[in-house]
């Protein structure tokens, strides 16, 4: 059994065009798999299905070759789960929510889940109910990963974390990848998925749109730049040097270069440069790079 996650021709049709349609793809054991989309995608509606929280129209998805609403309490106990909105029981402390989860989930030992909380920077003493949106999240992350589950089902796991928890958690999905644990990671962040992700699936309007390898998406992924020169003679200069170059301002160029991006930096070499910023793209941005606009 190479596969971890299989699903075939899902479908969960709610009307009015929203819902999944036709969804499937299999996702090796040990990799980690990026699920891209816009809000309101089909992210996670996908995820419930894998959970065996809502039964579908048409197809099947399992894990493990366990039919995931059939049999979700035998996926459930391989499963770390991180969803996009947490509820918790805010009568408790952190500490106490942990072991509530770890008697549920059968856990004896409780040492990992205390280096989770190490390595987060959370206090676990510290009662729910007066914690931040942040505290919060990290608190599900050391649930989803304390007891090392062989799949683990994160969406929108980097919500409310501050840049340095962002990394942290970036660094602790390639952790467990390393352990072998297969990856299911739901963003709508390119970067994130970026920096751990083996491949991605893209959603959008409830169909997948791309399935590709990420080798393969940085290759075809356009690399946008701001020159700002020393003069608008310069700028006339380089529109007239460069094709893919548009004004974008009185002493400002946009410039957007595919795969490698030497040559273009051989070229504003000849430029008076006064600055060169790379802004960040949006993933809507990505799609229209990749798949075109609407009717495409």
């Amino acid at each position: 059994m190479d596969y971890a996650i299989e699903v075939c021709h899902l479908t969960k049709d709610y009307g009015n065009h929203k819902g999944i349609f036709d969804i499937s793809f299999q996702i090796k054991k040990g990799s980690v798999v990026g699920f891209l989309g816009p809000n309101g995608a089909g992210k996670t509606t996908t995820i419930r299905h894998l959970l065996g929280f809502i039964y579908h129209h048409q197809g099947t998805a399992q894990i493990f070759e366990h039919d995931c609403f059939l049999e979700q309490v035998a996926i459930q106990k391989q499963i770390g789960y991180l969803p996009g909105e947490i509820s918790f029981i805010e009568d408790l402390n952190g500490e106490q929510f942990i072991k509530f989860m770890a008697k549920m989930k059968k856990m004896n030992d409780l040492s990992y889940a205390h280096d989770l909380l190490t390595y987060l920077d959370l206090n676990p003493h510290q009662s729910i109910r007066k914690m931040s949106k942040g505290m919060k999240q990290k608190l599900g992350v050391v649930i989803a990963f304390m007891d090392k589950p062989d799949v683990l089902i994160l969406d929108e796991p980097s919500t409310g974390l501050d840049p340095l928890m962002q990394q942290k958690l970036i660094d602790l999905i390639l952790r467990h990848k390393n352990m072998g644990a297969t990856i299911f990671l739901s963003s709508h962040i390119f970067e994130e998925v970026e920096k751990t992700a083996d491949r991605v699936l893209m959603i959008k309007n409830g169909v997948l749109v791309a399935d590709d390898t990420m080798e393969d998406l940085k290759a075809k992924r356009r690399k946008r730049f701001i020159a700002t020169l020393d003069s608008e003679a310069e700028v006339s200069r380089l529109l007239a040097m460069n094709a893919d170059a548009i004004k974008i301002g009185n002493q400002q160029v946009q410039i957007d270069s595919k795969g490698d991006i030497n040559k273009m930096i051989s070229d504003l070499s000849h430029f008076q440069v006064a600055n060169l910023e790379v802004p960040t793209q949006s993933l809507e941005e990505i799609f229209m790079q990749y798949y075109g606009g609407e009717n495409d």
